[in-house]
């Protein structure tokens, strides 16, 4: 059996990942497994253990860190979030396609430390349009709204590190152009 490809899926907070993402993920072609992350916070009352996330002790993770158990990390709000290299490499093993959808910083660890990967940056049609989509979440005052901005500023200037650069201008398009990058990569 052929190993799975790792793929690395990132762009700004408000970009759409998780709508793309949707459009492509169940397309049987592309054999697609998305990888649980294990993170230290508490499970949300709808979340799965082992399936929504892989909850742990703070101990625990850093023991992760020290043993080198992580393809990436990071810590965000008091929490540790992190993607586990053995769930990940067991799904590969079985053939599938692992994505992980993961923020800038993680990518760039994963991309340093590794050449066995398949990067994809999704990029708004344009700032004004991200700005719009984040606004129109009604989810979070304006003082977060303005860093998440801040941040996508910054994410985007790391686009070039990615070997593919798709704007989602429809979800659609965008997935259908994802869906051929993994298929001409298989």
């Amino acid at each position: 059996m052929k190993k799975g490809l790792l793929i690395i899926y990132s762009g700004p907070s408000g970009v759409g990942k998780g709508t793309v993402r949707e459009h492509f993920m169940h397309d049987e072609q592309l054999n697609l497994m998305y990888s649980i992350s294990m993170t230290t916070r508490k499970p949300r009352k709808d979340e799965v253990l082992d399936q929504d996330y892989f909850f742990v002790s703070e101990d625990e993770f850093k023991n992760a860190i020290d043993h080198n158990e992580l393809l990436e990390y990071a810590s965000f709000v008091g929490n540790y979030y992190g993607t586990p290299k053995a769930y990940v490499e067991a799904k590969r093993n079985e053939g599938y396609n692992v994505i992980l959808e993961i923020e800038v910083e993680g990518a760039r660890q994963i991309m340093k430390n590794s050449d066995d990967h398949l990067s994809i940056f999704l990029l708004p049609p344009s700032m004004q349009e991200l700005e719009n989509r984040i606004r129109n979440r009604k989810t979070e005052p304006e003082e977060i709204i303005q860093k998440r901005l801040n941040k996508a500023m910054s994410e985007l200037d790391v686009q070039k590190e990615y070997d593919y650069i798709i704007c989602n201008t429809t979800p659609e398009q965008a997935a259908e152009e994802i869906r051929a990058i993994i298929k001409n990569n298989l």
